[in-house]
């Protein structure tokens, strides 16, 4: 399974937001919007970074309140490990799991063309264990 799959099931939205913007705004997008990350970009296209629930938190001990007047770009994660819609589900997967992230940025031919959370993956897997376990009683009632 390719993560082109999830993008066709999810749709490829990706919300971003510009490294000058305050903390405070990003924090006030994720609710709005009920996601866990923001892809940091000027011009939507370009990956700069992400920012993440974690980071705000993460930032949030280190700094205090002070931090929600800050500028995205101190606590987003700079170095962004990204995927391609060709990349297999199963390689993400365990890459998501081996630096411990939660959200992958899609890119293709250079530009943001979508993003999958873990919540996503997890979400794939279901679904194909769904599909094995009916294959298999449909192959066991017709056997």
């Amino acid at each position: 399974m390719q993560v082109s799959s999830i993008l066709r099931e999810k749709g490829d939205t990706v919300y971003t937001i510009v490294p000058e913007a305050k903390v405070s705004t990003a924090v006030a997008r994720l609710r709005e919007l009920g996601i866990g990350a923001l892809v940091v970009s000027r011009n939507g296209v370009t990956v700069e970074g992400i920012v993440s629930e974690r980071d705000i938190v993460q930032g949030l001990a280190e700094q205090g309140g002070d931090l929600l007047n800050s500028p995205v770009a101190w606590i987003m994660t700079a170095r962004v490990l990204s995927c391609r819609r060709t990349d297999s589900v199963a390689d993400i997967t365990a890459n998501m799991t081996r630096h411990r992230i939660r959200h992958v940025p899609v890119i293709e031919n250079d530009r943001l063309a979508g993003m999958i959370s873990i919540g996503d993956v997890v979400k794939n897997r279901l679904d194909e264990v769904s599909h094995e376990a009916a294959a298999l009683r449909d192959y066991i009632a017709h056997t």
